[in-house]
């Protein structure tokens, strides 16, 4: 079971004011003792504010690298494209010297722009100082998404990224074709961050701290990492 700092909070304001503290704390403290810093980072409303506030900060942000946790295979014009959430609210300001490592790249599918990816990402400062993660209604955590093509693959692989390819639903809606971080490259930071909001999500959550199958709910693959430093963010 990872290592687990549940904090639940009153508001979703409270949540961002602490989670931008840890995030700016994270950051100065590798570049203090590392000369660089690395955060990889999800996309959804969660995060947003934090990103933003973020954003304005005096760090040396030419020494950090920001890099995805998970992609769409959409250009970055697209409405859905993560890449582009990140570009409007994280870097910007202060935050837009930092070095940016995306997931999509000009191959045709996830499958075929694995090996770039996966290239970049071997490049980077590691273990990663700290990896946000969100989660679905249906206990998705990146894009490792319930039962998809490359989820095992993505549960197995010392990679750490993965193709995967997510069964339509009201949830993924119609685009499919994804890169992650795999298992593996989930484990491989320092610290861990989950957050969830709504009552809904909380009980998926406990659902997975509950023995079960990890390709019916993903999230419990990334609780049962062993030595992940995880902390999970509640608010209503």
């Amino acid at each position: 079971m990872a290592l687990l700092n549940e904090k639940f909070f009153d508001s979703k304001d409270e949540m961002t004011e602490h989670l931008a503290s840890l995030l700016e704390d994270t950051l100065s403290t590798a570049l203090q003792l590392d000369g660089k810093a690395s955060i990889l980072v999800s996309g959804g409303s969660s995060p947003a504010p934090a990103y933003k506030r973020l954003s304005n900060l005096d760090l040396d942000w030419s020494k950090v690298t920001v890099a995805m946790v998970d992609e769409r295979w959409v250009e970055t014009t697209h409405e859905k494209s993560n890449e582009a959430f990140i570009n409007s609210t994280l870097l910007q300001n202060n935050a837009s010297k930092a070095d940016f490592v995306t997931m999509k790249n000009s191959t045709e599918s996830a499958e075929l722009g694995q090996a770039a990816v996966e290239s970049e990402y071997q490049s980077l400062k590691q273990p990663f100082d700290v990896t946000i993660l969100g989660m679905g209604p249906d206990g998705h955590t990146a894009s490792l998404f319930p039962n998809a093509s490359g989820l095992e693959s993505a549960l197995q692989t010392e990679q750490l990224v993965c193709a995967i390819n997510a069964i339509k639903s009201e949830v993924t809606g119609s685009i499919t074709e994804r890169m992650s971080l795999s298992l593996n490259g989930i484990a491989n930071t320092k610290h861990a961050i989950l957050l969830i909001s709504g009552d809904a999500k909380r009980e998926i959550y406990e659902e997975a701290k509950q023995p079960g199958s990890e390709f019916d709910i993903p999230l419990r693959a990334v609780l049962g990492l062993p030595d992940l430093n995880l902390s999970v963010f509640w608010c209503p």
